[in-house]
C-alpha cells in the first residue's frame, strides 16, 4: 500500500448516516428508484440504479446505433420522491433512451446521458423529451398504480407533460 494513492470513487451514501474522511459521498439514492419503459409495459427495476435492470442484463451496450440495427427502443425512467409536511410526492422524473436487441444480446445507450438525467431528477426536474403517447400513458399508469397519493401530491407541470 505504501505508495499507492487511494483512488476515488463513487460512494452511494444515505442521508441517515454522517459519512466523512477521503471519498465522502456527496450523491444519496436512497430517494431514487427507476422505471423501464418496454413497448406497452412499464414496471418498477431499481437493477436499473447498476445498469443491472431486468431489460439490461446480459446486454453488451455500444455508445454506437448502428451497432444495434434492431434493437428495440426501451427508457429507463429516473424517479425522485420527497416529502413535504403532506406527505411523499413525485419531485423529479427523466427518460433515457436505450436501445435492446435481446436476441443479438447487443444494446445501445448512452451512459453520460443516463448519468446526467439522474442527476436532473435529483434536481427535481421533468424531463420526457422523446417519450410518445402510448409510452406517457405506460409512465403515469405506473406512476399512479404504485402510489395514487404521490401522484395526487404531484406537480401539475408533472401531471401535464403524462396527459
Amino acid at each position: 500500500m505504501d505508495g499507492e494513492k487511494k483512488k476515488l470513487a463513487l460512494n452511494i451514501v444515505s442521508s441517515k448516516v454522517n459519512h466523512k474522511g477521503f471519498g465522502a459521498g456527496a450523491i444519496d439514492l436512497s430517494n431514487v428508484s427507476s422505471i423501464i419503459i418496454d413497448g406497452d409495459e412499464a414496471y418498477l427495476d431499481n437493477g436499473a440504479l447498476h445498469a443491472k435492470s431486468k431489460i439490461e442484463k446480459g446486454i453488451k451496450f455500444s455508445v454506437n446505433k448502428e451497432d444495434v440495427p434492431n434493437g428495440r427502443k426501451s427508457w429507463i425512467v429516473w424517479v425522485a420522491v420527497d416529502r413535504t409536511e403532506e406527505g411523499a410526492y413525485y419531485a423529479g422524473l427523466t427518460a433515457c433512451e436505450m436501445l435492446v436487441d435481446t436476441e443479438a444480446r447487443r444494446g445501445w445507450k448512452i451512459l453520460a446521458d443516463h448519468v446526467n438525467k439522474m442527476d436532473a431528477a435529483m434536481k427535481r426536474k421533468f424531463v420526457l423529451d422523446g417519450l410518445d403517447e402510448k409510452e406517457r400513458a405506460a409512465l403515469k399508469n405506473q406512476l399512479i398504480a404504485h402510489n395514487e397519493e404521490w401522484w395526487n401530491r404531484s406537480d401539475q407541470s408533472l401531471k401535464d407533460a403524462l396527459s
